[in-house]
């Protein structure tokens, strides 16, 4: 695994805004259009949000967010690897580093909502792996044939 150095990002710079719209596009390439639930550029910016990058020397090679939700509950945001750094620890890096950051944070509990299909099978896979197990639905999101909810208590 290369080395990645993870940071607090304000979403200003031209390579993550192209991570993100490249986010977005996989997102709706991917969904059904109401089905959609990433985060455009305004709402990463948003309070109770915060959004980290990975770097792998000067290069972009992932990004991730997570929002405070009720209480001591937390959510996955906006997880996704650069093309050319798929593969290489990168995703498994940041989804540490926000396991971590919501630990400090207080978060007792981390949930992420998700697709099914092949195109979501590497991130339901890590996130697995990692202790997440399904859950009913939180927020405002609903469970069904497509959409499924993970947790992790921490």
């Amino acid at each position: 695994m290369p080395e990645v150095t993870i940071r607090q990002d304000d979403l200003s710079g031209a390579a993550i805004q192209a991570l993100v719209a490249l986010h977005l596009g996989g997102m709706h390439a991917h969904s059904p259009a109401c089905k959609v639930h990433a985060l455009p550029l305004d709402a990463l910016r948003a309070p109770g949000v915060t959004f980290f990058s990975a770097w792998v020397g000067d290069d972009l090679a992932g990004m991730g967010a997570l929002k405070m939700l009720a209480g001591d509950h937390g959510e996955l945001k906006s997880m996704r690897v650069a093309p050319q750094w798929l593969g290489q620890g990168i995703g498994k890096a940041m989804l540490r580093h926000l396991l971590a950051t919501a630990w400090a944070m207080g978060m007792a509990r981390v949930s992420l909502e998700t697709g099914r299909g092949a195109a979501f099978e590497p991130a339901i896979a890590l996130y697995r792996a990692h202790g997440f197990v399904p859950c009913g639905a939180f927020a405002d999101y609903v469970v069904d044939d497509f959409s499924q909810c993970l947790t992790l208590a921490l």
